[in-house]
């Protein structure tokens, strides 16, 4: 049986050591840092994103700013808010929160926040930094994951990594610093060939492709260690019956309540197969909002 990778408790300890940074600063008689989070329209799941967000930075003593936006905000005004924000010294970081609702371009809202305030490391300056091995904003996801291995101590160095996605927010961020870490990677996708027998290679497997139970336990090396970042709601109960079949309790809850959440990875099966997996919710989901305000801490202190 393999070992559960506590997405959850590794938060807690990122959360820890943030609320120490903020504290240092305050001793130091500067401002605490601040966080400003764009929210437009009224999308629920974004709205739960962004109290735990706001939650969260009260924890560690982050000011959070909040700025919300009706649904049908013209892109201009989105842009105008974005540069209000940039222009603002007392504040450290920008979040745009995602996704953006229909007639609004995301790329452009996010490219134009401050390289120095993109507390998501998505612009492409970050970007460009990353893939140069430089110092800058690092994608909040991958860099907590590569920071939940540490912990655990995976080692990296010389082993075959899989990661199944290619988005700019985790796939190909991750396979980045895998290869900083030595790791020989692969980036694997929906047209990938034979996919199951590609995963079956990795040592490593990162999954962030957003498609439920995907990953079978067949389709994992014995002893690989697995970083499931997908979260995924699953209503079909003949879906869930698929995905389920090693979690028959899980299988019960999505009967009794029309619906439950899970990863990209079936992880009755995985647990079975793999020596460690990240459990869905409670693996990755938490691990991104402590990058997020990690980000923060680092963005004040680069004005010091």
């Amino acid at each position: 049986m393999a070992t559960i990778l506590d997405g959850k408790a590794h938060a807690d300890r990122m959360l820890e050591v943030v609320r120490q940074g903020v504290e240092g600063r305050l001793a130091q008689g500067l401002r605490a840092p601040a966080l400003a989070v764009v929210l437009v329209g009224d999308d629920p799941a974004s709205q739960v994103y962004v109290r735990n967000k706001s939650a969260a930075c009260a924890k560690v003593g982050i000011t959070s700013l909040e700025h919300k936006l009706a649904a049908d905000t013209p892109q201009a005004d989105l842009d105008a808010l974005i540069d209000q924000l940039n222009a603002d010294s007392g504040v450290d970081g920008i979040l745009v929160q995602l996704p953006l609702p229909q007639g609004l371009d995301s790329k452009r809202a996010l490219h134009r926040i401050s390289p120095a305030k993109d507390v998501d490391g998505f612009h492409p300056v970050n970007q460009g930094l990353l893939l140069e091995g430089l110092p800058g904003l690092r994608p909040c996801t991958p860099t907590a994951c590569m920071s939940l291995l540490a912990h655990h101590g995976v080692a990296l160095k010389g082993i075959r990594a899989v990661v199944l996605g290619r988005s700019e927010i985790v796939g190909k961020p991750m396979a980045l610093m895998l290869l900083e870490q030595h790791a020989t990677v692969t980036i694997a996708h929906s047209r990938t060939k034979d996919l199951a027998a590609v995963c079956r290679e990795a040592d490593l497997l990162v999954a962030a492709v957003g498609r439920p139970g995907l990953v079978e336990g067949s389709w994992i090396k014995p002893g690989a260690v697995v970083v499931d970042v997908g979260i995924n709601r699953v209503e079909d109960e003949a879906q869930g019956a698929l995905i389920f079949a090693a979690e028959p309790k899980k299988l019960e809850t999505l009967r009794a309540k029309g619906g439950v959440l899970c990863g990209d990875v079936r992880f009755g099966e995985a647990m079975e197969v793999a020596s460690a997996v990240t459990p869905v919710p409670g693996g990755v989901g938490p691990l991104t909002i402590a990058g997020l305000l990690s980000n923060t801490l680092v963005a004040a202190n680069q004005k010091v």
